[in-house]
């Protein structure tokens, strides 16, 4: 069974949720999110690369990284872990970094299930308004979020 997050059930008018069932067991799934070499091969929307700076998957750690996106622009990102549990779940406080707007500021849950020797990620991403939402579906979000769980897949499956 999948642990309930922390994140409390809310509208969805206020959260993106992606799901893919992936072809690789579950601690693998899950190890892709936690070693900063693995997760710089597939993190981000297609033609993104990630460079990470800091990951320290714990309770009160960070993982401080760049979006480099295939138009030169970098992206400043920064996670804080909330709740891990062991091949189960990652939940997580981000922004973009010290002084960042807080438009760019959203909860996120990742949940990994068995399910027939394979395993199924859920990404939610919970925003404070509907205009935050809003904003960051415009910015690509809903795209994103697709194409960076096709790439983890991708990425486990030809690795």
């Amino acid at each position: 069974m999948v642990a309930k997050s922390t994140i409390a059930d809310t509208s969805p008018e206020l959260e993106f949720a992606f799901t893919r069932l992936i072809d690789a067991p579950r601690e693998l799934v899950f190890a892709a999110f936690k070693d900063p070499h693995h997760i710089s091969q597939w993190w981000g929307p297609n033609g993104f690369t990630t460079t990470t700076y800091e990951m320290d998957v714990r309770v009160g750690g960070q993982w401080l990284f760049t979006m480099h996106g295939p138009d030169g622009t970098n992206y400043e990102n920064r996670v804080r872990y909330t709740e891990v549990k062991e091949a189960e779940l990652l939940a997580y406080d981000h922004d973009g970094g010290d002084g960042a707007d807080r438009m760019h500021s959203f909860k996120a849950v990742i949940t990994f299930a068995d399910e027939a020797r394979k395993t199924r990620v859920t990404l939610r991403l919970v925003c404070s308004t509907k205009e935050q939402r809003e904003m960051m579906a415009k910015f690509g979000a809903i795209e994103g979020g697709h194409q960076t769980l096709s790439r983890l897949d991708d990425y486990l499956t030809n690795a």
